[in-house]
């Protein structure tokens, strides 16, 4: 039953500050999986790209199975310290444990390419069932309860987006750097203690609200009403195009600046950083003109368009400096969706309880995340794809020059249609105006 009528707690600075401050635990190892582990493991360890895309795809069907059970069973916990807080108080250190694992891979492809897919497999799933435990079941789930307001939550966007922006830098932009000092394992370890830090640092600030009662909806029933929500399913899907937009990017980068560029992949650093640092300049004015004058789905809209045409130069880009340049302009969408993506999906959330009467922020955020992983497969089957008609071996020392415009199609051609894809999904999301007013004013009640 629904007890958000009763009176909730607002929280402090300092608690919205160490809620955003956790948000490095979720970014730093998931982006430095988006964008290093398809590099590391075909063009460091020489797995075949079409095998390391199946593994991927077994990935998003192992993370479609266990979210929705993770985050029904954070819906209904009942336990001393809460609903959600346990998932990451206990979660946290195997999650982090789990991800250094990945990049101890200690067999090469051209000699044992079994028994590195397997290890391949078996880490990447046992570091996404922790890591759904911990950032989908308990740290996103809890933010919609944590911060009930639309003004608490865009307050605590900006702070998440500005701490996100450096969990992308980390994540996405240092490896090719601390790769080539440390070397990948103990990148690996220096990033999962990284995530440990945030997140105990986090459980500081967090609380859950004590008038927030576990659900009561059967496990199947919870799983029907969120998928038969078309306010959800068009998030969701958006959601899914965003990630596919950007874990393209990232991903795609490494190969870009080596191939295409003719440059050192360590020189990927800057231009991941610049994009991200720019993410942080260009917030401001998504928070302060643009969200505030068109609402949720318009801003998110903009966002979508903007990332489908800032992609386009990268086609053409020749060196160094100009792929700065189109990195700085990346960072405009970048910042409009990073920013609105949990603000929408807690519209969703207040939306499903004025119809249902339940709080059940776990088992929306679990069949989103569950949806996003599959955002992976398409990068990763797309990148097998396209790498492979244009002759890119991992296996080969020196690759023909078609590879050149392969990444190049790969960088641009998918981010663009993911966010063809994202825009006509939002078309049909009916939260918004008149209807979201209503809703808001009814949960106010």
């Amino acid at each position: 039953m629904s007890m958000s009528n009763l009176a909730f707690r607002l929280p402090t600075k300092r608690e919205s500050w160490l809620y955003a401050i956790a948000n490095l635990g979720s970014s730093i190892p998931y982006q430095a999986v988006a964008a290093g582990v398809l590099f590391f493991y075909t063009d460091v360890k020489h797995l075949a790209p079409t095998t390391a895309a199946l593994i991927m795809t077994i990935y998003a069907i192992w993370n479609a199975v266990n979210n929705p059970i993770l985050g029904h069973l954070s819906d209904r916990t009942r336990s001393r310290w809460g609903r959600r807080i346990p998932f990451i108080r206990f979660g946290v250190i195997p999650y982090a444990i789990a991800f250094a694992a990945i990049w101890f891979a200690p067999f090469d492809g051209k000699l044992q390419p079994t028994e590195l897919a397997i290890w391949f497999l078996v880490t990447i799933v046992v570091f996404e069932g922790f890591g759904t435990a911990v950032t989908v079941a308990g740290y996103q789930a809890l933010l919609a309860e944590m911060f009930p307001t639309y003004a608490s939550r865009v307050a605590v966007a900006v702070r998440m987006n500005w701490l996100q922006t450096a969990g992308l830098f980390i994540g996405a932009a240092l490896p090719p750097v601390l790769a080539t000092i440390l070397g990948y394992p103990l990148m690996g370890v220096v990033f999962a203690v990284v995530a440990c830090a945030a997140f105990f640092i986090g459980l500081r600030g967090m609380y859950e609200q004590p008038s927030y009662a576990p659900t009561e909806m059967p496990f199947l029933e919870a799983v029907k009403n969120t998928l038969v929500n078309r306010s959800f399913v068009s998030v969701m899907l958006a959601q899914m195009m965003r990630f596919v937009s950007t874990n393209t990017l990232t991903a795609g980068m490494f190969f870009l600046v080596k191939y295409s560029l003719d440059a050192n992949p360590a020189q990927t650093t800057l231009i991941l950083a610049t994009a991200f640092v720019a993410a942080g300049l260009f917030l401001p004015i998504w928070s302060k003109f643009i969200a505030l004058r068109f609402g949720p789905r318009t801003t998110l809209m903009i966002a979508y368009a903007s990332i489908g045409i800032a992609v386009i130069p990268l086609m053409f880009a020749q060196d160094f400096t100009q792929a700065l340049v189109v990195a700085f302009f990346l960072g405009f969408p970048v910042a409009g969706l990073i920013m609105m993506g949990d603000v929408v999906m807690a519209d969703v959330i207040d939306d499903d309880e004025v119809r249902t009467g339940e709080r059940r922020e776990g088992m929306f955020y679990a069949v989103n995340g569950a949806a996003t992983a599959l955002s992976s497969t398409i990068v990763s089957v797309g990148f097998g794809i396209i790498t492979t008609m244009y002759g890119y071996n991992p296996v080969n020392e020196i690759q023909p020059a078609s590879v050149d415009f392969g990444f190049r199609v790969f960088m641009v051609v998918l981010p663009i249609m993911g966010a063809i894809c994202a825009m006509t999904a939002l078309y049909f999301y009916p939260l918004h105006g008149q209807r979201l007013a209503d809703m808001r004013a009814k949960l106010a009640k």
